[in-house]
């Protein structure tokens, strides 16, 4: 924690840099940029590597597990109170955007053209047409940590919803879960086609409410490039049933 705590005073000194040039942390709002670019670049300067140990031992240590919730014979998993602390919840935040940056990134088809590639500004490393385009979040506590990743890896952000809740034209796909059937929804012009997409949520249990994100994205006409969760539960095996490669931060019984 202690390592962290000090990079992170050294990001907020650096924002109060007098140094406004183009592409500072500072000086966001630069015109001379485009946004997507800025973002980018802002990103693969200041991941801070995180000591995943800090919040592994933080989530073992307040799980959050509710016994019979929401049916009888079901524990149910809580990542909430992980977000009410902000130490923590950066440190998942980091965590996992240090991941994209390391592994998932680097290890795209550069052969197949992202649909929002940019250039980062010279110095900073460069992972030329590899990128993703957008990060989908799942209903409802993929929308906490979507928007953020999406966020700093300077792209869209995509709601998948259960049925009935979005406007406009949708795909549907269904699936089962340990309590009950539900239909997923994500509207149809959300994502350009061929677009490389991250799949996000809190809880990967038996798969299957992700493998159906994961069939939306490919009635959009687009790939899962890798899903992400914060809490796996391997016993049920639910990254069998994934189109993609997963990546998860904590394992629970």
């Amino acid at each position: 924690m202690q390592k962290y705590m000090r990079q992170k005073t050294t990001m907020t000194e650096r924002k109060r840099s007098p140094d406004r040039e183009c592409g500072s942390f500072e000086n966001e709002m630069c015109e001379d940029e485009p946004r997507a670019q800025r973002l980018s670049t802002l990103t693969a300067q200041t991941v801070i590597v995180a000591d995943e140990s800090d919040l592994i031992s933080y989530c073992d240590d307040d799980p959050g597990f509710y016994d019979d919730y929401p049916k009888k014979g079901i524990r149910f998993c809580d990542i909430l109170p992980v977000l009410r602390d902000p130490l923590a919840f950066e440190l998942l935040i980091t965590n996992i955007i240090s991941h994209l940056f390391t592994h998932t990134i680097p290890s795209l088809d550069d052969s197949t053209p992202s649909t929002q590639s940019t250039p980062l500004e010279p110095g900073a490393k460069s992972y030329g047409s590899r990128k993703i385009d957008a990060v989908v979040g799942l209903d409802a506590r993929g929308f906490l940590l979507g928007p953020i990743i999406a966020q700093r890896l300077g792209c869209g952000f995509v709601p998948v919803r259960k049925v009935g809740k979005l406007p406009g034209e949708c795909v549907q796909a269904s699936y089962l879960k340990e309590y009950g059937e539900d239909v997923f929804e994500m509207q149809k012009e959300a994502l350009a086609p061929n677009s490389r997409v991250l799949v996000i949520d809190d809880l990967i249990a038996t798969g299957g409410s992700a493998k159906a994100a994961g069939e939306l994205v490919k009635k959009c006409g687009s790939k899962v490039v890798e899903y992400v969760f914060v809490v796996a539960i391997p016993f049920l095996k639910g990254a069998d049933q994934l189109d993609a490669p997963s990546y998860h931060l904590v394992e629970v019984d």
